[in-house]
């Protein structure tokens, strides 16, 4: 399937640090923002590679080191380009942070913020050597003449347990205090977006799985990746009440990143290499495929999805 690339349209919106309206009815923007996981992506926030090495940081990273994989940063870089062109071949714009040689999990875009219709919204990192990359991430945002939505204060909060089901419906992740995103900040999220009209469903999870897009993840309108031996038995009933049909990836794929996967739109999906089981089931769908090696990276904790940002996607 050729796309062409969307260049008819001007930006017209303007940077600012907060546009939430605390009564609700905030308006949309009119050029960047996602109403959804799975509309035609036109524009992507990745994070640099240059910097990224493992570190123990969750359950995932901590198995790789202790099995004594060994990190090779010119593998990583061979397959970050591997991922970027995939994203260019598909007719998406590449945006990237800046690079900060401080921040070695830079490369994981999708914890520092997260994009909605509104703006973006700028979270709250976990961990304090990573809390840098939310300034990073402003400092993109007023490059690209993108608002910010809202800051997240109640407590620690990460993009990857922001999951925007369909639009006006997003589920909410988190994992309490020994984890990445605490209940607190996700009810203040679930204020935010209630207000706004959206329906709300949070749910905590395991820490084990850092974020909540490692077991479910939109592939299409009504159409989920989803891992049912991980995910919550009200999450599944939820999904199912909204008419959402599951791929189902097994468990041992989830736990190689196998679920977590980008949505291009226009039934086209970024899937890692090693995901066999997702890459037969949505070749039997129809799908286009892109699967870029991306393991030398993902070991350290974060696959595709949680390496980009969807900073516009459009209905059509």
């Amino acid at each position: 399937m050729n796309i062409q690339p969307d260049s008819n349209r001007i930006n017209t919106d303007h940077f600012s640090l907060k546009v939430r309206n605390p009564r609700g009815g905030t308006s949309p923007l009119k050029y960047w923002g996602a109403t959804c996981e799975y509309h035609r992506l036109t524009d992507v926030l990745l994070g640099p590679v240059e910097n990224y090495k493992w570190l123990k940081t969750s359950s995932l990273s901590k198995k790789s080191i202790r099995r004594g994989a060994v990190f090779d940063i010119n593998v990583a870089k061979e397959q970050y380009n591997e991922m970027v062109s995939a994203y260019t071949s598909a007719s998406v714009k590449v945006h990237q942070l800046q690079s900060d040689p401080e921040l070695p999990y830079q490369v994981f875009a999708r914890d520092s913020s997260f994009m909605t219709p509104f703006g973006a919204v700028i979270t709250n990192m976990a961990q304090s050597w990573r809390k840098g990359e939310n300034f990073r991430a402003i400092e993109t945002y007023a490059k690209l003449n993108i608002p910010i939505y809202d800051f997240v204060t109640a407590g620690t909060f990460e993009g990857g347990d922001f999951n925007i089901i369909e639009p006006g419906s997003v589920l909410i992740g988190w994992e309490g205090p020994e984890g990445r995103s605490e209940e607190k900040a996700a009810l203040q999220l679930k204020k935010w977006f209630q207000a706004e009209g959206w329906e709300v469903f949070t749910i905590d999870i395991d820490p084990f799985y850092v974020h909540i897009d490692l077991m479910v993840v939109m592939l299409a309108e009504k159409l989920a990746a989803l891992c049912l031996e991980t995910t919550d038995s009200s999450v599944i009933k939820w999904l199912k009440s909204k008419k959402i049909k599951f791929i189902p990836v097994p468990f041992s794929e989830t736990l190689a990143l196998g679920c977590n996967v980008v949505s291009l739109g226009d039934d086209r999906v970024i899937v890692p290499s090693n995901a066999s089981t997702l890459k037969k089931a949505l070749k039997a769908e129809g799908f286009t495929i892109y699967d870029p090696r991306v393991d030398m990276i993902s070991q350290g904790g974060g696959g595709l999805h949680c390496m980009c940002q969807s900073l516009r996607r459009i209905n059509k």
